[in-house]
């Protein structure tokens, strides 16, 4: 049977598979399975180390390659020559075949010792430039005192002058061959010829008289003569001549960088794809006897085709008889969790990875979010005009999405990935802008009002008057907009969002408890059907599902005459006084209300203990019918077969039937399980049940942020408004146009900075906790395992020196 098509509400039907490739075409095989993306290959060699593994050589040569690379940058950079950037969306690069490879090591290699000779020439030949330049300077501004001394003396005459000038010298001396005669007692003595340069007439006259104390015999130099012009001269030209080769020398290495400028990010690109290729075939098992490369992966089912046919490609591009072998094997291990995504899902998808990743075939939170996250957030950010700011600003990076995708600005970044996020955020924060009637904390007036005025002279005066309500119409749409400017409007509106939040959180948790009775269905376990959902279900519907009754009950009643009865004493009474009624609401209130709260009590011990003993029985049952224990299943893999001595070998088994068909042994089971043990069953089971109970409060009132953060969206809007142009508008004249601009660009400032931006930010923190521990902890553990293939876009686009690149 086909696997079913994959969609988004639970993660992709997930196959492993066994791939046996000749060991001639494994670089090539891994190479296109790359460029796919959809493998996740299993290390197979999880005992050996890096350094025994086949391919080490491959990857420490390409390691000395990559470096190469860097060294080009790094010189780049140095000289100030631009690289030429790369777009992955638009640059593809073939496969290079093992011989380009090698070529590409090689010029590398031979570029690398060109441009390192190039720069120690030029170092070398700026140094003697600097050389050069400073024997001219001391030979024009620097004295010198030249000499001979008895070799026993130096050592003492080095100190003294070292300590005498603090340093402020330049001393060069070496032993004379031949002992010289002394002619003070005609004795040979073995001396040192020494010069000394020193700054300055005074410093040289102390020189002087220091060498002369040691016994040293001076000679003098003219420094006025023809030799030291000529030697000025001499110097002069060789610094001309060293700044020609200097010019010539750096425009040489100019010309090779930017040569190299030009193809350096392409084969960055290749060199990290050729490396991750071989530390992928790191992972695989090889079968000397057969020359073979034995993997094991995990793909989705649904690109079993794709993978097939890619193999096919390779062997037929390689010319090869023997055919590479794809063998889809059974197994109990628990396979990764891969939800298909698109540029529109996939910034939702990732609010609920950031959390936690499902387990396989769990119903995926992240299709619900699509929806239910930025409606959240539009209910705490609900104004029509602060929207139409961010939907623009979406749909601006949407449309110019190509161009901006190269921007590197982190925070830009940020914003740019969510693109898809803000723009429904924009849409539904739109609507309930409409709903609340918000349009920068204005409100607007496309229908008549159900409430009506009786103008008096007591109004005229400043006295407060009531409207009253139309009995025969009501408007149509949202917010009544006589209710802005109204005295009461805070009160009314504190109401009507507060109660609001709370039919909103309830439909949000009940949706979401409805996720964990689809996981119980579709994973076959009716005792989480009947021992967790159904109880929960109930006890969480007779205490909010009842709330909730209450208040839409409330609001569709006309209070004219009795008063209307509070519902947070009513819900509290319900369980300190059951059958207590203060105000009736309906007739039959107390028995409703005794019923519900026996109902919710009864709940508890079920949660506790229905599961946990149910899970016993049956491991008693399956026991006693002589069934082996999830732990002691046989494994018989398709790496192993029986030696000679009985031992297990990582040699296929393979065998053929009339058809030629190669038939492969295949694992029956390979992951361990824990035995049961009903105290952790018991004890796991207890805390979900105090948790489940207590949240159920906690997490209805965690709501109230709705509420709350809409209030204090619309009176931060009113108070700048009131501040900025609302004083601008007041003024006339010229004084008052000046004002209005001015106002009205510190209005806009502020209401981009803080409106839209801070309180967007808080907004979306918010409903992100609202989506994390409200909702995803009624069906939702997130200890699945992640789905990563072998991808070179993946690995490109995570790699920091390619992102730079491109």
């Amino acid at each position: 049977m086909a696997p079913a098509q994959d969609t988004m509400f639970r993660s992709a039907d997930m196959s492993m598979v066994q791939l046996y490739i000749a060991n001639e075409i494994g670089r090539e095989i891994v190479s296109a399975l790359g460029e796919i993306g959809l493998v996740q290959f299993r290390d197979l060699n999880s005992e050996t180390t890096a350094f025994q593994r086949t391919f080490t050589q491959e990857i420490r040569r390409l390691d000395n390659v990559e470096r190469q690379l860097r060294y080009f940058h790094a010189q780049m950079d140095k000289a100030g020559i631009p690289l030429r950037r790369l777009d992955l969306d638009v640059h593809t690069f073939a496969a290079p075949s093992a011989a380009e490879i090698d070529e590409l090591a090689d010029r590398s290699q031979s570029l690398e010792q060109r441009i390192a000779s190039l720069n120690d020439s030029y170092e070398t030949l700026k140094q003697r430039e600097n050389g050069d330049a400073e024997r001219s300077f001391s030979v024009m501004n620097i004295g010198f005192v030249a000499g001979v001394i008895p070799r026993d003396r130096v050592a003492a005459f080095e100190r003294i002058l070292w300590r005498t000038l603090r340093g402020n010298l330049y001393m060069n001396q070496s032993e004379i061959p031949e002992p010289l005669m002394d002619p003070t007692n005609n004795e040979t003595v073995n001396k040192n010829v020494f010069v000394i340069f020193a700054h300055g007439k005074e410093l040289i006259a102390k020189i002087r008289k220091i060498s002369e104390s040691l016994g040293a015999d001076l000679y003098s130099v003219d420094e006025n003569s023809d030799l030291r012009r000529d030697q000025i001269h001499e110097v002069n030209t060789r610094l001309s001549d060293l700044g020609s080769v200097l010019r010539n020398t750096k425009q040489t290495l100019d010309a090779e960088l930017t040569q190299i400028a030009r193809s350096l990010a392409a084969w960055m690109v290749i060199i990290k794809k050729e490396k991750a290729v071989y530390q992928t075939l790191n992972l695989f098992s090889y079968d000397h006897a057969r020359k073979t490369l034995i993997a094991e992966a995990w793909c989705p089912s649904n690109s079993l085709p794709l993978i097939k046919s890619t193999l096919h490609d390779v062997n037929n591009r390689a010319g090869l008889s023997v055919p590479s072998i794809i063998n889809e094997i059974r197994t109990n291990k628990t396979p990764p969790t891969y939800q298909k995504t698109n540029r529109f899902t996939e910034g939702f998808q990732t609010i609920i990875n950031a959390y936690g990743t499902a387990k396989y075939q769990e119903v995926n939170p992240g299709l619900p979010t699509i929806i239910t996250f930025p409606f959240l957030f539009a209910v705490m950010f609900g104004d029509s005009g602060h929207a139409l700011l961010m939907l623009g600003a979406a749909c601006a990076m949407i449309f110019w999405e190509k161009q901006l995708k190269k921007v590197r600005d982190e925070l830009f970044q940020m914003a740019f990935y969510g693109r898809y996020i803000m723009l429904m955020m924009g849409i539904f924060s739109l609507y309930t802008g409409l709903i609340y009637n918000d349009v920068f904390s204005k409100s607007i007036s496309p229908f008549q009002s159900a409430w009506k005025f009786n103008i008096t002279e007591e109004w005229k005066n400043g006295t407060s008057i009531e409207a009253t309500l139309s009995d025969t119409y009501r408007y149509p749409f949202g917010l009544d907009w006589m209710w802005h400017g109204a005295q009461n409007q805070l009160l009314f509106a504190n109401s009507y969002k507060m109660k609001l939040s709370i039919l909103l959180g309830w439909s949000h948790m009940t949706y979401s408890l409805c996720l964990s009775y689809i996981n119980g269905r579709h994973f076959k376990s009716p005792i989480d059907v009947w021992g967790v959902f159904v109880p929960g279900m109930i006890f969480f519907q007779s205490i909010f599902g009842y709330l909730v009754f209450a208040i839409v009950l409330k609001w569709s009643v006309k209070w004219d005459k009795a008063p209307a009865p509070g519902l947070l004493n009513m819900l509290i009474y319900m369980f300190l006084s059951p059958g207590t009624i203060d105000i009736p609401f309906y007739k039959g209130q107390a028995f409703v209300q005794i019923t519900l709260v026996l109902l919710a009590v009864i709940q508890v011990p079920i949660l506790l203990f229905l599961k946990p003993f149910y899970l016993r029985w049956e491991h008693n049952r399956a026991r006693a019918q002589g069934y082996r224990g999830l732990g002691e299943a046989s494994r018989v893999s398709a790496l192993d077969g029986d030696d000679e001595d009985g031992h297990a070998n990582h040699r296929p088994s393979v065998a053929s039937d009339e058809g030629g068909v190669a038939m492969i042994s295949q694992h029956v089971d390979d992951e361990e399980h824990e035995e049961f043990e009903f105290s952790e069953v018991m004890i796991h089971q207890v805390i979900h049940t105090i948790e489940f109970c207590l949240n159920c409060v906690s997490h209805t009132a965690s709501y109230l942020r709705l509420w709350a953060l809409s209030l204090a969206h619309q009176q931060l809007s009113i108070v700048l408004w009131n501040m900025t142009l609302a004083n601008g508008l007041k003024s006339s004249g010229v004084i008052g146009v000046v004002l209005i601009v001015v106002t009205f660009y510190l209005w806009l400032f502020l209401t981009i900075a803080v409106l839209v931006v801070m309180e967007g930010t808080s907004a979306m923190l918010h409903s992100l906790r609202l989506h994390w521990v409200e909702a995803m902890s009624k069906h939702f553990m997130g200890d699945g395992i992640p789905f990563q293939p072998f991808s070179f876009k993946q690995m490109l686009e995570d790699d920091d020196s390619t992102a730079e690149i491109s």
